[in-house]
């Protein structure tokens, strides 16, 4: 099943035939419930009628940005494309893809309809993903009116960010949250992580993000091995680690946290599941979600 899909009416298959062809996408005929039934299963939907169809179809559908799907409707004449859905997660870009047709794109969000980059194109650009997602309003916002610098940083290193600073960091599906002893070593840890992932069949290059206590800071050892992954460790205060629900009782409960692994692992995760609960190795917990 390809990845974009484009959505018409048996009057007008010709012409998305054409689009189809020249976005290498599938094509399906409109059906009452067709926008639910590849919602799910889609990353770009083109829908090839009037706004007030595919409004009217996804708005109950609709969950969250970072994961709908990114819809762009193509009017009847084929003269415009407009993103509808998901502008800075694809939909803009594939309304100026669509150009390449000779459509016009009407690009709506704020930081591209002005012609400056969004946090999250920036991230496409690279290659990353924004890691604190809930900080992109604050730094598009910043965008509107100035040129925010980006500092790339090569690790091993620390980096100290507060909420108006997005972190871009390299492409993965999965988060590993990491609970360790004091005076860890850097092969326990490293040894550790790298079984939970081969039980679960996940590859290093797999994982987006590791993530631990920030009572940890100075556990060396800890840091050490995350770098020897060349993966990316960051640090979490008390509280976003006790927003977390779901988890399963912990120890750290003693530490005044609702745990560790568990915890750090689905607070920066994408989708929030648990791929595998938390996991005593030696002297070292895991958990991975994605």
């Amino acid at each position: 099943m390809n990845d974009t899909v484009v959505i018409t009416f048996p009057y007008s298959r010709t012409d998305a035939e054409r689009i189809a062809a020249f976005l290498n996408a599938d094509i399906v005929e409109y059906s009452s419930d067709i926008f639910s039934t590849v919602f799910a299963g889609r990353k770009r939907i083109v829908a090839l009628m009037s706004m007030g169809i595919v409004v009217r179809k996804i708005a109950s559908l609709l969950d969250d940005k970072w994961t709908d799907p990114a819809v762009v409707v193509v009017s009847p004449d084929l003269r415009f494309a407009v993103p509808v859905l998901g502008g800075h997660h694809g939909a803009n870009s594939l309304a100026k893809e669509l150009a390449g047709l000779g459509l016009v794109p009407v690009i709506t969000t704020a930081t591209e309809s002005r012609g400056r980059d969004s946090v999250e194109t920036i991230a496409e650009r690279t290659g990353t993903e924004v890691l604190n997602r809930d900080s992109t309003r604050q730094v598009n916002a910043a965008l509107l009116e100035n040129d925010i610098p980006v500092h790339a940083v090569h690790g091993p290193a620390i980096v100290l960010a507060g909420p108006g600073v997005s972190l871009l960091v390299r492409k993965g599906v999965y988060s590993v949250g990491i609970g360790c002893r004091k005076g860890i070593r850097p092969e326990e840890v490293s040894d550790a992580v790298r079984t939970a992932l081969a039980e679960n069949g996940i590859a290093p290059e797999d994982v987006l993000i590791y993530a631990t206590t920030q009572k940890k800071f100075n556990e060396t050892g800890l840091v050490e091995a995350v770098a020897s992954l060349s993966g990316n460790l960051i640090f979490l205060d008390d509280d976003t680690i006790n927003a977390q629900a779901g988890t399963g009782p912990s120890r750290a409960t003693r530490l005044g946290l609702l745990g560790v692994a568990e915890p750090c692992a689905l607070a920066v995760s994408g989708s929030r599941t648990l791929v595998m609960g938390k996991k005593v190795f030696g002297r070292v917990t895991v958990a991975i979600a994605r």
